[in-house]
């Protein structure tokens, strides 16, 4: 048998099926899974997947949220340019295509935030469309197997295992063996070619891989090229009440925490204090700096509380936000350090 064929006959046997997402052709809680999995991982996906379709059940009930509301489910989940496109791209499926999923790869790529490999994935899933996917799980295992040596740093040559990809797809009976072999090239990926210490004794295709016949089966994929990680400090004004309510402000809708609520940030202690009405600044208090990473940068995050008795206000010069209550900002969408801060 052929690599995809292989494939296909493995997950009906050994792959997952118990994942919430599976089991459904639904075009919409596919791309809602495959959306939350881009870097985060399956335990973590299941909370908030099931969170998402209690509440938006269909497409249309996403579209028709307001943004806010969105972000605040993903809150937690990060990564927050994935839940502002996938709630524009709702949109765009209800206003371009009366609220039905696109069935080709080729144009579920025109909504906003669906790459190659997502739409790929939607449609042979739930179309069994004769397409391959290409995420990070599947990069490693048909490098693997191929003895692919080549950079996929390059684009060039990512275009290049994406041709090779499509040639190993399924031969028969393909609209119905789709959606199995993608998702078995999944399962592959995640629980036997795994990125330390696979489970080669336990692959399917492992007789005929060439990097366990090397004996080197991590040194692949081959990407060289590394993020350049860059630091910031920045300094939060923690404001609140003795009862709990917090000074927030939404944050643009570009740049770091874009679309959420948060503390006002400042780039340093002093520009924070000249924000504040006089009066404030002797009651403020330094509290621990902590570190919070991000894909590309690191950021070194200093609280400074104050307290009030009441909802005072703090000046303009704090920034365009307001008070809200104890009891309603947990549902906001906030940046996982700021809601760490908040939560007694």
């Amino acid at each position: 048998m052929n690599f995809g064929t292989t494939v296909v006959a493995w997950q009906k046997k050994h792959g997952r099926h118990d994942l919430p997402w599976q089991n459904t052709q639904d075009p919409y809680a596919v791309w809602l899974s495959e959306v939350m999995l881009q870097q985060t991982q399956v335990s973590t996906v299941r909370e908030y997947f099931a969170r998402f379709m209690a509440r938006f059940p269909t497409v249309a009930d996403l579209a028709a949220a307001h943004q806010d509301e969105v972000l605040g489910l993903w809150s937690g989940l990060g990564y927050y340019s994935r839940a502002r496109n996938m709630h524009r791209a709702a949109q765009e499926v209800v206003a371009l295509h009366g609220g039905v999923f696109p069935r080709s790869s080729e144009t579920l790529q025109t909504l906003p935030g669906i790459g190659r490999s997502t739409a790929a994935a939607v449609a042979s899933l739930c179309f069994g469309e004769p397409i391959a996917i290409l995420d990070g799980n599947v990069k490693r295992v048909l490098t693997r197997y191929l003895g692919f040596k080549q950079d996929l740093a390059s684009s060039r040559v990512e275009k290049e295992l994406w041709a090779i990809a499509q040639t190993m797809l399924p031969q028969r009976d393909v609209t119905q063996a789709m959606p199995r072999y993608t998702q078995g090239v999944m399962d592959l990926g995640a629980t036997i070619c795994t990125p330390k210490k696979p489970q080669c004794g336990q692959c399917p295709v492992a007789n005929a891989c060439v990097a366990k016949r090397e004996g080197q089966p991590e040194s692949y994929p081959v990407k060289t090229r590394k993020l350049k990680r860059t630091s910031e400090q920045l300094w939060l004004l923690q404001a609140q009440t003795v009862k709990g309510d917090v000074w927030l402000m939404q944050r643009p809708q570009i740049g770091v925490w874009a679309g959420l609520y948060c503390l006002p940030v400042f780039e340093s202690f002093e520009a924070l204090q000249a924000a504040l009405p006089a009066k404030y600044r002797v009651q403020l208090q330094e509290a621990a700096v902590f570190k919070h990473v991000l894909t590309h940068k690191d950021l070194h995050l200093h609280p400074v509380q104050l307290t009030l008795p009441i909802a005072a206000k703090l000046g303009a010069a704090v920034g365009d936000g307001q008070w809200v209550l104890q009891a309603d900002w947990p549902a906001l969408g906030l940046p996982a350090p700021v809601r760490k801060l908040l939560t007694p």
